[in-house]
């Protein structure tokens, strides 16, 4: 059996210590264009803040492509899924024969439509090069410029002040980390910012970038200038999918899977990043881009691609940060919409600055916000997880007070 995984982050890695688990003998190809030992995604803009070295990045020993006799096609993108031949091409022009083809591309930085892109100090934070690259350029900048008030925008943000930059955030929305909590939680996280330090402005977005060869300043879709002479581009990711066929493979935001995690086409698999499957808080199709979905995607398309039926019970959006002063928990459906099935239950102490939002469907839980009282998140998301049937009152769930221990006694 030759299994080809295209990509070497946490989905790739994690299948391919599963294929040959199970599969000893079977030959295994990686591509990936990253030309380096497996790395923690995640931690890269701890690296930006000087709170990890570089060298802590890489979670897999140097040998591991020897150890799992893994050949190697590093520092090469894919141009094209030959399906019918059952063929993959990379840009080098590579060509890599599959049996069972696993698609773990991950995602690539957002775009977005600025004159002036093509300008120096403007970087995107995505990859374990951006940072190093950024970090080339940082002792010699003063005032940076972060786009988007999403995680990514809010981690360059934090990293830069850390760095001793002056630094500006610009988000489209009316608060931060609007994709992953709600309003109220929102302008609690943006009073934390601004008494920080950050200079936050909302509503406003960027129309193009000034400067002689490196960027100097930025016009804005107010009217006014900024000067910055370094920018970091967060506006969120899209899955890498510009050379999946879709005539063959079906695509919508990401690759669609089923619980097994193989695509439309039999014996083509798709984790991590670039998959799209059941999110169990939205009962629909969903890409959640996160590492521990990664983690467990990856195994399951290495357990299916050896002959070993596993199922998928869909993924689930979370997130757990720390904002300054604030405790951020955040998980499922948090802005559901304004239909009967949903109830919604707010509680909070602003003495405290703590926070709790419960969303129900039906009386049970799907989904959670949750500021500076995040103890019992993990129960809240194994009540989401499971579909667990609740005979509390859900006003009483929303009490700072109230024990989630109590449901599962």
């Amino acid at each position: 059996m030759e299994y080809v995984i295209l990509g070497n982050g946490i989905a790739g890695v994690c299948a391919a210590e599963t294929i040959r688990q199970f599969d000893p003998e079977g030959g295994i190809a990686m591509v990936a264009d990253e030309a380096i030992t497996p790395y923690s995604r995640p931690m890269i803009s701890m690296v930006l803040a000087g709170q990890v070295a570089s060298e802590k990045l890489p979670i897999r020993s140097n040998s591991f492509y020897e150890d799992l006799k893994i050949t190697t096609v590093l520092g090469n993108r894919v141009s094209e899924i030959d399906v019918d031949q059952k063929r993959v091409m990379t840009q080098n022009g590579t060509s890599l024969q599959f049996d069972r083809l696993l698609i773990a591309t991950g995602a690539d930085p957002r775009p977005i439509k600025a004159e002036g892109m093509d300008l120096k100090n403007i970087f995107f934070m995505r990859t374990e090069a951006h940072i190093r690259n950024m970090l080339a350029v940082i002792p010699q900048a003063k005032k940076a410029l972060v786009l988007g008030g999403g995680l990514v925008g809010f981690k360059a943000a934090y990293g830069l002040l850390q760095r001793g930059l002056d630094v500006t955030m610009l988000i489209t929305s009316g608060y931060p980390l609007s994709m992953q909590v709600d309003e109220t939680a929102g302008k609690l996280i943006l009073d934390e910012l601004r008494d920080y330090g950050l200079e936050v402005r909302v509503g406003i977005s960027v129309e193009g970038f000034e400067g002689n060869g490196s960027v100097t300043g930025a016009a804005l879709s107010d009217g006014t200038r900024t000067s910055c002479d370094l920018v970091v581009v967060g506006k969120g990711v899209l899955p890498a999918v510009s050379f999946v066929p879709r005539d063959k493979i079906d695509i919508d935001l990401g690759i669609l899977v089923n619980e097994h995690m193989e695509t439309s086409t039999a014996g083509i698999f798709a984790a991590g990043d670039v998959a799209e499957s059941v999110d169990i808080s939205r009962k629909t199709r969903w890409v959640n881009a996160i590492w521990p979905e990664a983690v467990t995607q990856g195994r399951i398309a290495g357990t299916n691609m050896t002959g070993r039926p596993m199922r998928y019970k869909g993924s689930l959006s979370r997130n757990v940060l720390r904002v300054l002063n604030l405790d951020v928990m955040t998980m499922g459906l948090v802005n559901p919409p304004d239909t009967p099935e949903y109830e919604v239950i707010c509680a909070g102490e602003p003495r405290r600055r703590t926070y709790r939002k419960l969303v129900f469907r039906n009386n049970i839980l799907t989904g959670a916000v949750l500021i500076n009282a995040i103890e019992q998140g993990g129960i809240c998301m194994g009540l989401i997880q499971n579909v667990f049937p609740l005979n509390v009152p859900n006003r009483v769930l929303a009490q700072p007070s109230f024990n989630f221990k109590q449901l599962m006694m």
